[in-house]
Formats: C-alpha cells, structure tokens, sequence
C-alpha cells in the first residue's frame, strides 16, 4: 500500500459496503493493542473519507449487474470467494462503482435491516510463529499439486480423495478424527483410513446408542477429548438426502447440540444442497437444518489447502467459517 491508495471497506455477515479510506502514509509496524481478541501489528495511517451506518451501507448485491465477479458466474454463490481473501486488489471500473455507490448512500441514505448476529460474528484469525514454521510432508502436497485440485476441475476428484482430506486437515490442525464406520477398511492411494494418524478408534460416550449410531456414520468427525469439533458429510454423486437426514436425525435426538455440520459437495451441487436442505422436512427442525448446517465447495475448501499448507499445524477450527457457505435461501 502506498499513500494516496484508497482502501474499500465492506461488512462481513451482511455483506455490505461501508467506508472508504485514503492511505495516508508508509505502512509501519506497531504492536500497542488495539481490540481485545488479537493483535495486528502491520498498519498503515488513514484517514476517513466517507463512512455510513450497518443500516445504510451498501450491500455487495444491489451492485451486481455492475461488478465483475457477478459475472460469467459457475454458481449463484461464486462472487464470495473474491472476499475471502484481505486485502483484495480490486479492478479500477469495480472500484469505480462501489465508489459512486458509497458516494450516492452518503447522500441519499436507503434504510436496510440487517442481522445484528450475523454482523457481530467473529472472523477467525490465525496466529503464526514465524520463527518456525512446519511444511507438511511432501505427500501431502503433492496430492494437491498433481490433482490440479485448484483448477476447480471437481468432476476429477472422488469422495474418498475429499474424505481423506478432510482427515488429514483435522490430523493436522491437532485434533482427533474419525472416519464413518463403515469406510474404516478404504484406501486412498495406498494409505488405510485407518492408518491416519489422531484417528479414533472409538467415539465420546456422552451421547445414548441411538445418537451415536447415527454419529459413527458421519462421514469425517474431528474431535478434542470428549468433543466434536465439527460433522462433514461429502455428498459426490450420491443423493444428497441421505447425508442430511443423518444431520436432521442429529439434531432432533439432540436438539441443543452445539457441533458445527458441513455439507462438503461440488461446487456444481450447490444449488442441488440448497434446495433440499429447505425441504419442509428439514426446515421445521427446531432449531433449522440451514442455521446449524453450512455448505463448503470443493474448490473453496482445495484453495485453503493450498493456501496455508505452509502453517496449517498452526490454524485453529474456526477456519472454516471463512470457506463455508450459509444454505439458507435469500
């Protein structure tokens, strides 16, 4: 960044425009706290050229027919992905729009609502030790290079190669995993599911038999002591429905459950996920299949590999609340 760049500020959770900032300065490193989660040491001075209230921001939406990554678009979904990564070199006839548009809120305020929860939600943040960083092993990486797996050419990847994946991450991240009972005996690329390493070989018995028959089939869990981190069901090519109502089955023997559930698919069955999980058999679950459930797209979940491959031993849970997707119908 340089003095004089123009930095456009957008809400996370409600996906909103917000301010626009002009860089004042050269960047500088300061470690005084400023917010009590975490410290961010890299800075730059600015200024505040204009900004405006949750309630009369502009949401990324109403510019669609007008930003470049609305269009050509592979899933209806596809524009978030060029917010998941901070700061984002935006193209100057893009910023020129959301320009104006801030320009036009300032002087002619549109009353919005929005989802104060949603606003307040937490984006995580991972902490590295830069003096010592772990590289996975080459196995590892070269099971995402040689796939291509970032060209988002999902139709090449099976539901073992996601599966064991998904293992390996929470192996990695440190937790315990656990793979569906029923796939104990798979291979991928002549390592045993079972070989993993942090792989359970039993579940927590906090829960009656019923609930941990339907448990013990989710397809990846990963656990810390006695608690399930998070639930990941792949849905391939297989019916959709079958995974889901495992979920649904979940939560109505345990209503208060706090597990985070995943649905990991396609990117191209996005909209398929969507569609059933507000089927009415699952939307009148108490609490709702789409505010417990998440949807996460292969590529997006390939493109995190990729890119934290070099600190992943360092990166907590929570990271998957920036790649995963709210299947609620807007």
């Amino acid at each position: 960044m340089r003095e004089g760049d123009l930095l456009l500020c957008y809400m996370t959770g409600i996906s909103r425009f917000f301010a626009i900032l002009e860089v004042t300065g050269e960047p500088f490193q300061d470690d005084t706290p400023i917010w009590e989660e975490v410290l961010f040491p890299s800075r730059v001075p600015v200024r505040i050229v204009l900004e405006l209230p949750p309630e009369n921001a502009v949401p990324v939406k109403s510019l669609s027919e007008s930003l470049s990554y609305f269009q050509d678009m592979k899933s209806p979904h596809s524009w978030t992905g060029h917010f998941r990564g901070s700061p984002t070199r935006e193209k100057p006839e893009d910023a020129q729009v959301i320009i104006r548009a801030l320009e036009e809120a300032v002087d002619t305020p549109i009353f919005r609502e929005y989802d104060p929860a949603k606003l307040d939600r937490k984006v995580p943040v991972y902490e590295t030790n830069t003096d010592s960083v772990t590289v996975p092993d080459d196995s590892y990486i070269s099971l995402v290079e040689q796939n291509g797996l970032s060209t988002a050419e999902t139709a090449q990847v099976s539901h073992e190669e996601i599966q064991w994946l998904l293992l390996d991450l929470g192996s990695q991240l440190g937790l315990d995993v656990w793979v569906a009972r029923n796939d104990k005996g798979k291979v991928f690329r002549g390592q045993n599911f079972s070989d993993m390493p942090n792989m359970r070989e039993a579940l927590p018995t906090q829960f009656d038999d019923a609930t941990n028959r339907t448990i013990e089939l989710i397809d990846v869990l990963w656990l810390k002591e006695n608690a399930i981190i998070a639930a990941f069901e792949i849905e391939h090519t297989t019916s959709i429905y079958s995974g889901l109502l495992r979920m649904s089955d979940l939560v109505s023997m345990q209503p208060n459950i706090k597990i985070p559930l995943y649905i990991v698919a396609p990117d191209e069955r996005r909209q398929k996920v969507i569609t059933e999980v507000n089927r009415p058999t699952f939307a009148r679950l108490r609490p709702p299949l789409t505010e417990i459930c998440q949807f996460i797209p292969y590529t997006s979940l390939i493109a995190k590999l990729e890119q934290a491959r070099d600190f992943l031993p360092y990166m907590r849970p929570e990271f998957l609340e920036e790649i995963s997707e709210t299947l609620e119908v807007e």
